[in-house]
């Protein structure tokens, strides 16, 4: 039986938080030993199953009134600590910081680290800290999972010749949903409401929407981030005066029910990894309209007017063109949900699973 020790920083709702979670409650069903060494306990997080042994690796009570470098070194320390004992045979981290930490911690312990980057290289790998650690850390790993080729192309040619890329598991609940018989007059989006995914740009292309479509509603489900992102949108909301047919609805536990309702999926984003929500949508069967956004997500899995439409990053008038003519061509919209449905064989628990058992097999017999 292996033993495979995740580590991150925590299981707030999040996308690499949804998908440790889907892979760890996955493998301990396949008798797979399994530990996940987190810094920090969220307020909500993804559920675990009770076989996934959770160990605090963080700052504790005590530490908290010590200077910011014994900080830095005992964060290494707690993660260097827990590998030495549990003796796992691959660790496997998620994220900027927590692949830094997992690499420097495995030093010299013969562990192997499989590192995994969720975001875009170019936004948040761009520090001078990340310009000298990434040659010097990265090339330790014993591989990495990408997202998509493009997130590769900021890491060493070494590392890259031993990574793979898999996409992130859909959960269950989204794959096999029947197709309403008639969608609502809606367009509909989820995702944490935060700067990056661009929902303003998303309510000023509604605007224009309602206009020649003035029966449509949008519904933007998603959670605060707490970043300022949802008062500029209730702002904006409230400034034009767009309360009947714009609704922030919230975080929801069914999104599988309320988005096939929508006529439309708007994914808005200015850059993503590989973003869990528009598999979600795609694996639904909507009819997508997504902006080609670095680091090459959306491009991945959507073929432009086969299976959903590809606009440029933060063009407001190609996303209500877009949305306009998924409105008024049904049948083009029902042809590119039906054919985005198909993702679901690429993107399905059991397939990613084998995807990362078979890597997680060869990485450590090499």
């Amino acid at each position: 039986m292996r033993k495979v020790l995740f580590h991150l920083n925590c299981f707030e709702q999040g996308g690499a938080e949804r998908v440790v979670s889907n892979l760890a409650n996955q493998l301990v069903k396949d008798d797979y030993e399994v530990i996940a060494a987190t810094e920090w306990q969220g307020e909500v997080e993804f559920k675990l199953d009770q076989r996934v042994r959770r160990i605090h690796v963080g700052l504790r009570k005590e530490d908290e009134r010590k200077g910011r470098l014994p900080k830095i070194w005992l964060r290494f320390h707690y993660l260097r600590a827990l590998m030495k004992k549990e003796r796992p045979d691959v660790v496997i981290s998620f994220t900027r910081r927590p692949n830094y930490r997992a690499l420097i911690s495995a030093l010299g312990t013969g562990i192997p680290v499989i590192t995994a980057v969720r975001q875009d290289p170019k936004s948040y790998y761009n520090s001078l800290a990340d310009k000298i650690l990434i040659p010097l850390l990265y090339p330790r790993a014993a591989g990495c999972v990408f997202q998509t080729r493009e997130q590769g192309e900021s890491f060493p040619a070494s590392l890259r010749k031993r990574s793979r890329i898999i996409l992130n598991p859909v959960n269950h609940k989204y794959i096999g949903v029947p197709k309403p018989e008639v969608r609502e007059k809606l367009v509909v989006q989820s995702g944490r409401l935060v700067d990056f995914k661009n929902q303003l740009m998303l309510l000023k292309a509604f605007l224009k929407v309602h206009e020649k479509h003035p029966d449509y509603i949008l519904k933007i489900y998603g959670g605060d981030s707490f970043d300022g992102t949802k008062e500029k949108l209730e702002k904006f909301i409230k400034e034009y005066k767009a309360e009947d047919y714009m609704l922030l609805a919230g975080a929801s536990d069914d999104l599988e029910k309320q988005l096939p309702k929508g006529a439309v999926y708007a994914f808005s984003s200015d850059y993503e990894g590989m973003p869990n929500a528009l598999l979600e949508a795609m694996a639904l069967g909507m009819p997508v309209v997504a902006t080609d956004c670095p680091c090459g997500g959306p491009k991945t899995v959507i073929k432009h007017e086969e299976n959903g439409l590809l606009i440029p990053v933060g063009d407001e008038k190609a996303l209500t063109d877009s949305i306009n003519r998924l409105i008024e061509d049904q049948e083009l919209a029902e042809r590119l949900g039906d054919n985005a449905r198909k993702i679901s064989d690429r993107v399905n628990e059991a397939a990613i699973l084998e995807q990362w058992k078979e890597y997680i097999e060869a990485t450590v017999k090499e």
